[in-house]
C-alpha cells in the first residue's frame, strides 16, 4: 500500500512511502521526494520551561501550528488510525468530509473574523463519524451530530474558569455526607447525589465534577486536550504524547503508518496551547451615537429583566489571572504530568495578543463571558402544546455514559455569548442565521425566559438585539509584557 501526490505517479514516478523511517528532527519528506513539510521544525517542551525560548517565540511558533497548512511530509493523514485514535485496515481515505480528515489547517475552520475565531456553517464538522471504521460518507443524523466551529478568543480564561470551579465543586462534594445537594461555585449552582461517599448522579456538570469547558457539549477538559483531539481528528497529525508516550496505543512512534515519527511533540502541543489560550478576550464596541448607546444600554437592562442573565452569566471572577499549563485534570493521553510537561505560566490580564482581561482584587481578574459553563437541557418535552425541539435534533450522545442526561442530544453548554456580535452563524449546526432565531429556538429550562422575549415589545426585542451586537472580537492589541 502506498500513498501518492495525484499525477507525479504517472508523470515523475515519485511516490511517498509510508514506511519510511522519518523522525520529527529530519524535517524533510522521503528521500529524493522534492517538496517539504510545512513545519521547518518542532518546539521542544525543554526550550520552553528552561527560558530559552521567550513569551513571544512560543506563541508564534504555536501560531504557526494553527495556520500551517501541514501537508504528507508533516504527517498529514491517518491511513491505520481513526479520528478517535483506534487502530484500523490502513485504508482512511486522504481526506473525506464526514469521518474526516477534513482540513489542512486548524485555521480552515476557526477563522472568522481572524485566526483563531469562529466558523461559516461551511466549516461545520460530523462529530462521532471520525470513530466510524470503516468511514461513512453520509451525514445522516444516526451516523454523526453536525456542529458548528466556535471561536478561541478568551479561551485561556474559560479554561482557567473551568479549573477553579471544578476545585472548589470537589472540595464541597467532598466534606458532604451522602443525599442530594446543591453545590455553588462562581455564583453557579449544580445538583449531585452521593451514594456510598461517591457522587452518583449530576446535573449541569459530570458526576466526577470536572467542569468541561470546550465542545458544545460540554465534553472536554482542556485547550490542550481540544487540540490533541482536533489534530489526530481533522488533519491526521498525531501527537507523541497522545500515541508515541502512551501505554494505551502500545507507544508506537508511527500509529497511524503515515511514514512519519513523532509528528508533533509535547513542545508543540504546548506552544499550540499557549497561543490559543492567550487570544485577545472579546469585549463591547459600542455606537457613537447618543440615542443607539441608549438603546443598547436599555437593551442590557432588559437582556436581565427577562431572566437572560440566569444562564448567560455576564461577569464570573477567577482567583488567579495566571493561566497555567498544563491542566491537572486533562485524561490520558492528554499531558497533565509535571516530570514531563513542567508548568509553565502566563500573566492574563498583561501578555498575550490583547485586549487583556481585566484584573480584578487580590491578583485575580474579571471574566465577562457570559456564560455559566453548565449544561442546559433547551428541549420542550414532546407532551408540550407548543414544543420548541430545534436543539434537540441529535441522535448521538457525546461522551461518558456517566454524564448527566444525554449530551449533545438534549444538554448543550451554554453558548459564551461575549463574541456574539461577529461570531455568527448561530446554533449547534450554525443553522441561526440571525440572534432573533436563536433565541426563539430556546426551550426546555429556557423556555420562561424565551417566551417573555417573545412577549416584550418589539422594541425592547430590538434593543436586546442591538446589545448583543456590541459583544464582539475586536481587533488585536499588542502584547505590553516587558
Amino acid at each position: 500500500m502506498k500513498r501518492t501526490l495525484i499525477g507525479t505517479t504517472a508523470t515523475l514516478g515519485l511516490a511517498f512511502l509510508p514506511g519510511t523511517a522519518l523522525t520529527h528532527e529530519d524535517h524533510s519528506c522521503a528521500p529524493g521526494f522534492p517538496d517539504a513539510p510545512v513545519l521547518p521544525g518542532h518546539v521542544h517542551q525543554s526550550d520552553i520551561v528552561s527560558g530559552k525560548m521567550s513569551f513571544e517565540e512560543i506563541t508564534a511558533a504555536g501560531k504557526a501550528l494553527f495556520v500551517g497548512q501541514f501537508n504528507t511530509c508533516d504527517g498529514q493523514g491517518r491511513p491505520s488510525a481513526t479520528g478517535t485514535g483506534n487502530k484500523r485496515l490502513p485504508d482512511e481515505p486522504a481526506f473525506i468530509r464526514t469521518s474526516a480528515p477534513e482540513s489542512n489547517s486548524c485555521s480552515g475552520c476557526h477563522a472568522q473574523p481572524r485566526a483563531g475565531g469562529a466558523g461559516d456553517i461551511v466549516t461545520s464538522v460530523f462529530v462521532l463519524a471520525q470513530a466510524l471504521d470503516p468511514v461513512t460518507f453520509s451525514v445522516a443524523p444516526e451516523f454523526s451530530n453536525e456542529r458548528n466551529t466556535l471561536g478561541m478568543n478568551g479561551s485561556g480564561a474559560i479554561e482557567m474558569l473551568s479549573r477553579e470551579m471544578t476545585v472548589e465543586l470537589q472540595a464541597q462534594a467532598d466534606a458532604l455526607p451522602d443525599g442530594t445537594h446543591t453545590l455553588t461555585t462562581k455564583g453557579v449552582e449544580f445538583e449531585i447525589t452521593k451514594t456510598g461517599g461517591v457522587v452518583t448522579e449530576s446535573k449541569g456538570v459530570d458526576t466526577d465534577l470536572v467542569v468541561k469547558p470546550f465542545h458544545q457539549a460540554g465534553v472536554v477538559v482542556s485547550l490542550r486536550e481540544f487540540s490533541t483531539n482536533a489534530m489526530n481528528h481533522h488533519h491526521g497529525m498525531q501527537a507523541e504524547e497522545r500515541f508515541d508516550m502512551n501505554p494505551a496505543k502500545g507507544f508506537e512512534s508511527d500509529f497511524d503508518e503515515d511514514g512519519i515519527h513523532r509528528e508533533l511533540t509535547i513542545g508543540d502541543m504546548t506552544a499550540n496551547t499557549l497561543w490559543q489560550a492567550q487570544l485577545g478576550v472579546p469585549g463591547r464596541v459600542m455606537p457613537e451615537e447618543r440615542s443607539e448607546r441608549a438603546r443598547v444600554d436599555h437593551g442590557e437592562a432588559m437582556f436581565d429583566d427577562l431572566g437572560c442573565t440566569s444562564c448567560h452569566v455576564p461577569k464570573m471572577t477567577l482567583e488567579s489571572r495566571y493561566f497555567v499549563e498544563p491542566n491537572p485534570f486533562n485524561p490520558p493521553g492528554t499531558c497533565s504530568d509535571l516530570t514531563v510537561c513542567p508548568e509553565y505560566r502566563f500573566d492574563m490580564t498583561r501578555q498575550g495578543e490583547g485586549p487583556h482581561l481585566e484584573k480584578g482584587k487580590k491578583g485575580g481578574a474579571i471574566v465577562r463571558a457570559y456564560t455559566d459553563l453548565k449544561r442546559h437541557n433547551l428541549c420542550d418535552d414532546v407532551s408540550h402544546p407548543d414544543p420548541i425541539r430545534h436543539f434537540c435534533n441529535e441522535q448521538l450522545a457525546q461522551g461518558r455514559p456517566d454524564q448527566d442526561g444525554k449530551p449533545g442530544t438534549e444538554f448543550f453548554l451554554t453558548r459564551k455569548l461575549w463574541d456574539v456580535g461577529n461570531s455568527a452563524p448561530y446554533g449547534h449546526r450554525g443553522d441561526l442565521t440571525t440572534i432573533t432565531e436563536a433565541i426563539l429556538a430556546h426551550g426546555g429550562e429556557a423556555r420562561t425566559t424565551r417566551d417573555a422575549f417573545v412577549a416584550s415589545d418589539t422594541q425592547d426585542q430590538a434593543a436586546v438585539v442591538s446589545f448583543l451586537k456590541t459583544l464582539q472580537v475586536l481587533p488585536p492589541e499588542e502584547d505590553d509584557d516587558d
